[in-house]
């Protein structure tokens, strides 16, 4: 258990965030509020400490680029995965990203993007651009409401081409955008 355990939430100033030498920082877009923010809350991670910015879901366009970053510029518009990986490990080689052992999350092991600016760790590998047809909302949901259901309806489920899904809930991976 986390020191947060449910403690009434505030809003206040804090410090932006430094750039990393292999990352960038984000003016924050759109930001989701997830399930897990609310277990984080409940104290249910003990990577959280306070004082503490949540926030995993979320799209930004970058406004600093550090000294080690070669892909990608200020200005850019992006998003990042829920899990963010190191990029040179055997698991992150083999295609598994999500079970880095070094992994960092925004909004748990580090600071989130519930504020107007965002540091992101190991820019080459965790920052994925968004084409000007999607919209800064759209891809917030990416990193975690959509590949959570991704994963659970196509790569556990076996669903396929041609075949249907009700999908019974409520919050972000059951959301549907008309």
């Amino acid at each position: 258990m986390s020191n947060l355990s449910g403690k009434k939430p505030i809003l206040t100033q804090v410090a932006d965030p430094h750039t990393p030498e292999n990352g960038v920082i984000l003016e924050v877009q759109a930001t989701g509020l997830c399930r897990s923010d609310w277990h984080g809350w409940m104290g249910h991670d003990s990577d959280i400490r306070l004082p503490h910015v949540p926030g995993h879901e979320f799209a930004g366009i970058i406004q600093e680029v550090g000294k080690g970053v070669k892909n990608w510029k200020v200005g850019d518009q992006v998003t990042v995965p829920f899990v963010c990986a190191c990029g040179i490990c055997s698991t992150c080689q083999s295609g598994n990203h999500q079970i880095c052992d070094d992994q960092f999350q925004p909004g748990f092991t580090h600071w989130g993007s519930f504020a107007e600016y965002v540091a992101v760790h190991r820019a080459e590998t965790n920052l994925v651009r968004i084409p000007e047809s999607v919209s800064f909302e759209a891809a917030a949901s990416l990193g975690c409401r959509f590949a959570t259901s991704f994963r659970g309806i196509v790569a556990q489920g076996k669903v396929g081409g041609g075949q249907w899904v009700a999908v019974h809930g409520c919050g972000g991976v059951a959301y549907r955008q008309s």
